[in-house]
């Protein structure tokens, strides 16, 4: 499945050269996502930033950003992935789901010309992350599953510097490409975005099963630590049934220790017509998770200091208390065990937190270290 071209392809100087094609005839396959594309030479697939050319399939967005934020590194929302501290994050255009409720769709339906403002190699980008402090950069925004050339060649300047890099990501990806893919990652938040093939179907324009694929894939065969978001919408996927269903899925396949967030929905794109998730649905959907074994279950995008906090499974201790993305308790050892009874949590944790807090800046990344600047993100 591919679009037609609403807007030129880009120069050659412009394009890198794409990694998982192979050629059927006079078009080009896709292989990195599994809607496979085909496409011809000045055709662009469904994801608007990989394009067909004489040679081949290439990427549109290598070397180009559609803007830098310094983030907590909870906002990805990763709570068990070292508490506290600050991540560089940043997304360029498109994206290869049609989700109907998407809460960045000016980024994820718009083209490279529409979107990408700011340039930057790799190695700056692993610059100035090291510059600014930040402990990790973060590929979000829009899925870094499109731009994976440019996202594992960041990864690999990042971990020159001993930075941690973390996909966002809605885990559509193919099983040639997901090992490189996620080897290059120290962290993933994949997006479970319901648990029917009819959900999957009608409002991300995608299939089911290739998520809960690459969800045990990265769960089971990697080192890359992962944690799991559903976004819970009013009518669609909010059902006792179907959170029960999700979360024995994410009990029986992947364990009982990788954290699982249950995040609120507001109206947006092309789903205005449904109300914002009432926080009590998101207590509600913690409960049945956390009575079915799931030992580390949150909420988010709303105020619940319960729901948000990590808890003991040993003895039912505090162990983070966060207070929006701020930390205010912090009892575990530099180990990461709990202070009270020595249960091992699991995760990435530090002798003491961050102090990031709630903070978010933006990042203006000129080319020169002298001439970058920050300013407070609207």
């Amino acid at each position: 499945m591919s679009k037609s071209t609403k807007s030129p392809i880009p120069a050659r100087d412009e394009l890198h050269p794409g990694r998982w094609w192979h050629r059927e005839g006079e078009r080009f396959r896709c292989d990195l996502c599994p809607r496979r594309c085909l496409v011809s030479a000045g055709q662009r697939a469904f994801c608007f930033v990989r394009v067909g050319t004489e040679d081949g399939m290439a990427l549109a967005s290598y070397g180009r950003s559609s803007g830098f934020c310094i983030d907590p590194i909870e906002k990805k929302p990763l709570d068990h992935f070292h508490p506290g501290t600050s991540v560089l994050s940043l997304g360029t255009a498109g994206c290869n789901l049609g989700c109907r409720f998407c809460q960045n769709w000016d980024i994820s339906t718009s083209s490279s010309q529409d979107r990408l403002a700011d340039a930057a190699t790799p190695e700056r980008i692993a610059e100035v992350a090291g510059e600014l402090g930040c402990a990790s950069v973060a590929f979000t925004y829009n899925d870094p599953v499109i731009f994976a050339e440019y996202a594992i060649d960041i990864a690999a300047a990042c971990r020159a510097r001993g930075i941690h890099t973390v996909a966002v990501t809605n885990g559509y990806i193919t099983p040639e490409a997901r090992a490189e893919f996620f080897g290059a990652m120290d962290a993933t938040n994949i997006d479970l975005k319901g648990f029917t093939r009819d959900f999957y179907r009608k409002v991300c324009l995608a299939d089911l099963q290739p998520v809960l694929d690459t969800i045990e894939y990265v769960a089971n065969e990697t080192d890359t630590w992962v944690e799991l978001t559903t976004l819970i919408i009013p009518g669609e996927n909010d059902s006792d049934a179907e959170i029960r269903e999700l979360a024995t899925w994410v009990r029986d396949h992947v364990g009982l220790d990788v954290p699982l967030h249950f995040t609120a929905f507001h109206p947006d794109y092309k789903m205005m017509d449904r109300p914002p998730t009432p926080p009590e649905t998101l207590r509600r959907a913690r409960a049945i998770a956390r009575d079915l074994g799931l030992r580390y279950v949150y909420t988010g995008n709303i105020r619940d200091e319960d729901g948000a906090s990590t808890w003991c499974p040993g003895c039912n201790a505090l162990l983070i208390e966060r207070h929006g993305y701020a930390i205010r308790r912090y009892a575990l050892d530099a180990a990461g065990a709990c202070k009270q009874c020595g249960t091992r949590i699991p995760g990435h944790f530090d002798a003491a937190p961050g102090h990031w807090g709630n903070r978010r800046l933006a990042v203006l990344l000129d080319p020169a270290p002298a001439d970058r600047e920050l300013r407070v993100c609207p």
